[in-house]
């Protein structure tokens, strides 16, 4: 395949990129990284893409897999940035990533804390929102609107609710990314489809206009690529390799549930957040019975971490509003593991004032992004989310190449969209959408492949991801092209095959 990443063809192209001057250099393969390189390679550039670690390594891992139409931010009267996310929202829904995006219910329990006032805004802003999904073309047959339930409806659909004093619920739909590490790997593998050089463990150690000094972390070799254009992608880490820019990274904070501690969980949930305004805790179900519960929004201080930790405060907290509204409260053996995210927000004059853990002033600033390029001529783009990170990669490249084609990623399938053979494992069709036939068929050649790993992954998919997305050690296994990892003790399970795995090439 043109779009399989592995380690032989990382070698090949390590090679390749020290004797070459390409159009754009990458830096960062985050989701905003893989789509400037995917950008810029569709284009017609050359591009070369090259992060320390691992595709998805940082931010992008963390994310509350919501690819959301801006409702929050229509709310706090950022129009720009709400009409953008509902645009984006559309694009990945209806033509990039149809095998990876896909509507989500949610339940806004009417309870003694959503008073009939408070229930008629949210339902006003949900209107608004499905306003939005209409404007950006995304047709209701992708995204249908808002609806009040019943309560014995609401318990129909999550029986772990109080019924005690529960009015019924509000129904929204939104976008989901069923993983959102996934999404960035069908992202640089497109972008490698087209010509795109994606090296991961090659860490720059320096950026100028005209290019990098980097080091290639599995030999400690050092050497410079060089580039007409260079893009800093790197989230909240920017800030070491371009001083410059100016950030107010802030911490959220998931867990992750055990399967069945909510019960028979058919939608998400909106959970209210005590004290604060129109702000709401996300209870989101997963394909393999996990849940995610999240999300706090605490400024981080000091350095920048490679990979955060969830405090001991934000697990007790997140429980805490959950079980406002829940007929027996979670205690904490129900939480299998947390993971915490750190948001690249860029900072204003004088920030926001009034620190708090949901409502402070992390969560108070914009989530728009914003394009800079340095007095030596390298562009840096930070800030902005998962659901607009095409736009933002779009944005940098028109600020790096100028003179460049106009970006055709709007219409750019990403790997694996497009038609699915039929009859295919619903599992698979979920992971891989167009090449679940292709996983299917390497059981049928290696059926020992077919044997069971740990939450709901075979061995087939460990060895597809080495073969076909980047996978090189256990850690991309387990971590990031799945997400086995979350839990200590499934991850401790599966460490073995996953290293088996590796060998298998």
């Amino acid at each position: 395949m043109e779009s399989s990443l592995n380690a032989a063809r990382r070698a090949r192209e390590l090679d390749e990129v020290r004797t070459v001057v390409v159009d754009v250099l990458v830096v960062g393969l985050g989701v905003t990284g893989a789509g400037a390189a995917l950008d810029a390679a569709s284009r017609g550039l050359s591009v070369a893409a090259v992060d320390a670690h691992d595709l998805a390594f940082g931010t992008s891992r963390w994310s509350s897999k919501l690819v959301h139409g801006g409702l929050r931010y229509l709310a706090s009267g950022q129009v720009g940035v709400a009409w953008e996310s509902a645009v984006e929202r559309g694009v990945l829904l209806r033509r990039t990533a149809p095998h990876l995006v896909a509507a989500h219910p949610y339940l806004l329990p009417l309870t003694s804390d959503v008073g009939p006032g408070e229930a008629a805004t949210v339902m006003t802003g949900y209107r608004l929102g499905d306003a939005l999904r209409a404007a950006a073309g995304t047709p209701r047959s992708l995204l249908p609107g808002p609806s009040r339930l019943t309560a014995a409806r609401a318990l129909a659909l999550a029986p772990s609710l109080r019924p005690h004093g529960l009015r019924g619920a509000l129904l929204s739909w939104d976008g989901r990314v069923v993983d959102d590490a996934r999404l960035v790997v069908a992202i640089a593998r497109t972008a490698a489809a087209h010509g795109a050089r994606v090296l991961t463990r090659c860490r720059a150690l320096a950026l100028a206009g005209d290019g990098a000094r980097v080091r290639d972390e599995l030999t400690g070799v050092e050497f410079d690529i060089r580039a007409r254009a260079v893009v800093n992608a790197t989230g909240v880490w920017a800030g070491g390799l371009v001083p410059s820019v100016a950030l107010r990274p802030s911490r959220g904070t998931h867990l992750v549930l055990r399967p069945g501690a909510l019960g028979a969980l058919r939608a998400g949930l909106h959970v209210p957040i005590p004290g604060e305004r129109a702000r709401f805790a996300l209870v989101l179900p997963q394909a393999d019975g996990r849940i995610y519960v999240g999300l706090t929004d605490e400024p981080l201080d000091g350095a920048v971490p490679d990979v955060p930790e969830a405090p001991e405060s934000d697990v007790a907290f997140l429980l805490e509003v959950l079980g406002g509204v829940l007929d027996r409260p979670l205690g904490r053996d129900q939480v299998a593991g947390a993971f915490a995210g750190l948001r690249p927000l860029v900072d204003s004059p004088g920030g926001a004032g009034g620190a708090g853990r949901v409502g402070g002033a992390t969560a108070d600033l914009s989530r728009r992004h914003a394009v800079l390029r340095s007095p030596d001529g390298v562009v840096t783009v930070v800030g902005g989310k998962l659901t607009t990170y095409r736009r933002m990669a779009e944005d940098a490249v028109d600020t790096a190449c100028p003179n460049a084609p106009a970006s055709r990623t709007a219409r750019l399938p990403l790997a694996g969209a497009g038609p699915v053979r039929p009859g295919l494992p619903r599992r698979l069709v979920l992971r891989y959408g167009a090449e679940a036939g292709a996983v299917l068929d390497l059981m049928r050649r290696e059926p020992e492949l077919a044997e069971p790993v740990a939450a709901g992954i075979t061995l087939a998919d460990l060895v597809w991801a080495v073969r076909h997305e980047g996978a090189l050690d256990a850690g991309d296994l387990l971590d990031r092209r799945t997400r086995i990892g979350l839990v200590a003790e499934d991850r401790a399970a599966a460490l073995p095959a996953a290293e088996a795995a590796l060998y298998r090439t």
